[in-house]
């Protein structure tokens, strides 16, 4: 009976431990499974790297570039340069913005003539899916300001007290015979009007302060309902249970060795399906680029720890002041879809082997000398039309494609009707004139092509030799 019982224990413990390794291994999968991390960022000076690029992480410490590492939106209004964004959702999820400093530092303006007559406005992007944006517009937020020199590094975050959005920004004007950066802040239901602009934080004396980043803390952790990280010199921490109300200064980082002004756009993370946050910091001083430092309480500075570079991978372009979105898993599917890692390709002319297709002035044509230019770099993406289709989107005008109008092509932006569909969209069949490359027929007009006629780009019937040459292309990298 014993030796019984002994057997009968030894499968129960059996069974036991396969449930919980089952359960165990359960568990680890749907962690797995969980949605992950979308970071919008600019990557440096010039015109091209103050844009908005994106990159994603499945763990929220490794990250990889989108779009094969291109800009994903390109500001065409104001200083048509644009750093320090920020992502905004709606409480419900049915609104998207991204919001923007207009600053091209490098393109006719420096950094002092930026701070003293730079733009007053933010750039806005606006969507309902994240994947489809709005084309840019201008936000006046500091005219109302007396003396204003700029509008730099906005963030925003809904106050349910208010029931609206407190947008915050840092603008450098004089304030009770000092000028500075200070923080200001508005009421927003929109991102369209805003109320007078208020000051937000005033750093004593003559010390400035431009970036500052506000995340909610869920009940039970510290002591705030609210903890902001702030560069102002150094990255101070301050609590509060109201976003307007009164803020306590908790400490700094310098217990991790980040004293003084080694680091700035602070960029909050929480880690999903647990308390911990990452305060990602831009190591400027040393053109570091971003690095995490991890935290389980976001209000208490002793807990913050400091990782080693081998924890953590920022992907191969360098992440300039950004924000990080905790995706949902329609989300992810949607982002992931939309900006592949794909390798822009060429159009080469089949007749004029030393010509590609390519736009100027939202013309399209073929030109020579092109190969090293951005203007005859395309994505060939799903047809916007739908499968068997091709569209081809400019790498360095995200959001227009090649699209003919009354059988002209131009470089267009998508405005997401059908019409503009059917118009971007081509069936790649193999070369009229050489099976060995391509054509591409009109999806909205079969009997025509995509074509070169006195190196103008058209869409014609195709009915000769000549016709065929001019009709067929390359693709290339």
């Amino acid at each position: 009976m014993r030796a019984l019982l002994a057997r009968l224990a030894a499968i129960l413990v059996a069974v036991g431990l396969l449930l919980a390794s089952q359960t165990l291994t359960t568990a680890q999968q749907a962690a797995a499974a969980d949605p992950g991390y979308l970071m919008v960022h600019f990557t440096g000076e010039g015109s091209t790297n103050q844009q908005m690029y994106l990159s994603h992480s499945t763990d929220g410490l490794h990250w990889n570039d989108l779009n094969g590492g291109g800009m994903v939106l390109r500001s065409t209004v104001g200083t048509k340069g644009v750093r320090d964004p920020a992502f905004v959702r709606s409480p419900d999820g049915s609104k998207y913005w991204i919001i923007a400093t207009d600053l091209c530092i490098g393109c006719g303006q420096g950094w002092g003539d930026a701070q003293t007559s730079g733009s007053r406005n933010l750039v806005v992007w606006e969507s309902t899916d994240l994947v489809t944006w709005s084309q840019p517009r201008l936000l006046n937020v500091a005219d109302p300001i007396s003396g204003a020199g700029d509008a730099w590094a906005p963030e925003a975050i809904w106050d349910p007290a208010s029931n609206d959005y407190v947008l915050y920004w840092a603008t450098n004007a004089p304030l009770n015979g000092v000028t500075k950066h200070r923080i200001y802040y508005a009421h927003t239901t929109d991102f369209r009007t805003i109320t007078t602009p208020q000051v937000y934080i005033d750093r004593p004396g003559t010390q400035g302060i431009i970036d500052t980043q506000i995340i909610e803390v869920p009940s039970g952790v510290g002591n705030y309902r609210y903890v902001r990280a702030s560069g102002d010199g150094q990255i101070t921490l301050e609590g509060s249970n109201s976003i307007l109300g009164t803020w306590t200064t908790l400490g700094n980082l310098s217990g991790v060795g980040l004293s003084g002004s080694q680091v700035e756009g602070p960029m909050w993370m929480k880690f999903n399906g647990s308390n911990k946050w990452a305060l990602y910091l831009d190591q400027y001083a040393t053109s570091g680029g971003y690095m995490p430092v991890l935290t389980t309480d976001p209000s208490n500075p002793a807990a913050y720890q400091k990782q080693a570079s081998t924890s953590y991978n920022m992907g191969g372009t360098k992440k300039r002041h950004g924000w990080i979105m905790n995706l949902t898993a329609a989300e992810e599917s949607r982002v992931l879809a939309r900006w592949p890692n794909t390798t822009p390709n060429r159009l080469q002319s089949f007749n004029f082997q030393d010509r590609y297709v390519r736009h100027t002035n939202f013309d399209v044509r073929i030109d020579q000398n092109v190969s090293t230019s951005e203007d005859s770099q395309f994505r060939m993406r799903t047809g916007l039309a739908g499968t068997g289709t091709v569209s081809f989107e400019s790498v360095n005008f995200p959001g227009y494609f090649l699209r003919h109008s009354a059988f002209d092509f131009q470089l267009v932006y998508n405005d997401g009707t059908a019409g503009f569909a059917a118009d971007a969209s081509f069936r790649q069949v193999a070369g009229l004139a050489d099976a060995t490359w391509s054509s591409f027929q009109s999806y909205n007009y079969p009997d025509r092509y995509i074509r070169h006629y006195a190196y103008e780009l058209k869409l014609d019937p195709i009915t000769t030799a000549t016709g065929r040459s001019d009709a067929t292309f390359r693709v290339t990298s």
